[in-house]
């Protein structure tokens, strides 16, 4: 005979292994939210020029606070960005997959996020850095979001010329946390970031150009074509190779810098070049990711430069 009593209701439950296997995945995604691989290389140029400001020592507390304000202030930039680009990043083949496209995350939350990063990386580096660092901080992530991603991206097709400023602002941020200050060879590694960040993105941009097209952003190949974005791009990479060298004519940097400025110098104007001659979308691969280690690579060379 059945039994009358009454019985609680057979829910399904997530196991522990489930659910910790969820919010790790919803973990990566808010993390995603964060660009953490170009954040990688802007820490690079912050801590070397760290180095380069203060050759003869850095307290390792001070590196390691500037080092989480940037990620968070680079990061709140990011997330901020997935949520004013979310309806382009649909129609993108390279986008379509991030966090809030895809729907794994609300995108007012990714905007809150963001915004939340930023606060706090101002409060961070205000209080254990400098409120000179903090400020440059935040003067970046409003660059990007405010200067770059609402206004010139969608405008013109110098977008990544003029708002590559907003890129080059970690460097400023390293030598107001070593130092305390600006001083006015703050603007050498500056202007390496800044000139070298339009022959970086032009390479990817003859790559999914047709993306950029399709989304109505005027970006260079879609607005003058092909040939000459990579002009354009021999030109920067001519401008920027030279330019590199005239530190070690001031006496910033000396020998080591100068044989590691002018070999890569050599090499990325090489890229270039065999790019503008034999155009591919494998020169073209080759001269973005080449650009990557260009860039880490040289701001290596000052670091070390100045500690000998």
């Amino acid at each position: 005979m059945e039994s009358t009593t009454a019985k609680a209701p057979n829910l399904v439950r997530p196991s522990g292994a489930a659910a910790t296997a969820t919010f790790l995945s919803h973990l990566r995604d808010y993390v995603a939210l964060t660009k953490p691989r170009i954040i990688s290389l802007l820490l690079v140029t912050t801590v070397a020029t760290m180095v380069v400001a203060a050759p003869d020592g850095l307290a390792l507390s001070t590196v390691l606070w500037t080092m989480l304000g940037g990620y968070l202030a680079a990061g709140g930039a990011g997330a901020i960005n997935h949520y004013l680009d979310r309806e382009r990043d649909a129609r993108m083949a390279r986008t379509r997959g991030r966090p809030l496209v895809a729907g794994r995350i609300e995108p007012l939350h990714g905007l809150y996020f963001g915004i939340a990063l930023g606060v706090l990386a101002f409060a961070q580096l205000a209080i254990t850095v400098n409120l000179l660092a903090a400020a440059l901080a935040m003067a970046g992530l409003l660059g990007y979001v405010l200067v770059y991603t609402m206004w010139l991206k969608p405008l013109t097709p110098q977008n990544i010329v003029i708002g590559g400023a907003a890129g080059a602002v970690p460097p400023l941020v390293g030598w107001a946390a070593a130092t305390g200050g600006l001083a006015w060879e703050a603007l050498y590694p500056f202007a390496i970031v800044f000139l070298w960040t339009p022959p970086h993105f032009w390479a990817l941009s003859l790559l999914i150009k047709d993306d950029y097209a399709r989304t109505g952003v005027p970006m260079l190949p879609v607005v003058r074509g092909d040939e000459a974005t990579r002009r354009q791009i021999v030109v920067y990479a001519a401008v920027l190779a030279l330019f590199t060298l005239v530190p070690v004519a001031t006496g910033l940097f000396g020998g080591v810098y100068l044989v590691a400025a002018a070999a890569l110098g050599a090499g990325f104007l090489g890229l270039a070049i065999r790019l503008a001659r034999h155009p591919s979308r494998a020169a073209a691969l080759r001269l973005y990711l080449s650009s990557l280690a260009y860039l880490a690579l040289l701001f290596g060379a000052m670091a070390i430069d100045r500690s000998l």
